[in-house]
């Protein structure tokens, strides 16, 4: 099943390439995950916010605040060495680690300070946002 943004998330790539890492709405702020499907295998590309944090980044599974988490997330929880394309590190190997209790809570107020959004997406839903660290691999 084709996701419905697809389409979406294919501008967003391309304009991400074209320019260099910066994309209307969203700056040099995306960060765009390659990452493999779980039951598929398929490899998928999906552009989603991240937060440069020392060492890393974090990604949050937000999905605009539906009651389900977004289907890249599944995917780094069954497969979690991926990799990221950024604006200012280019491709880098990384390592995902799904981030619980009080690290989460503190890596989700990032989000949340970051961007309005993230606390209505929150307000929409009754699950808890997943927050995704994502680390350089050696």
């Amino acid at each position: 099943m084709s996701s419905p943004y697809a389409g979406h998330n294919d501008a967003i790539i391309e304009e991400f390439h074209r320019t260099g890492g910066t994309v209307a709405n969203f700056g040099r702020s995306l960060v765009l995950l390659h990452h493999v499907g779980a039951r598929s295998g398929a490899s998928r590309v999906t552009p989603v916010r991240g937060i440069r944090e020392q060492g890393g980044w974090l990604v949050a599974a937000s999905k605009a605040g539906a009651d389900d988490n977004p289907g890249w997330f599944h995917n780094l929880v069954a497969h979690p060495d991926v990799e990221i394309e950024t604006a200012d590190d280019g491709t880098v190997a990384v390592h995902a680690t799904v981030l619980e209790g009080a690290e989460r809570d503190a890596a989700w107020k990032q989000f949340t300070t970051a961007s309005p959004g993230f606390a209505e997406y929150e307000k929409r839903t009754s699950r808890v946002i997943p927050v995704v660290r994502l680390r350089p691999r050696d």
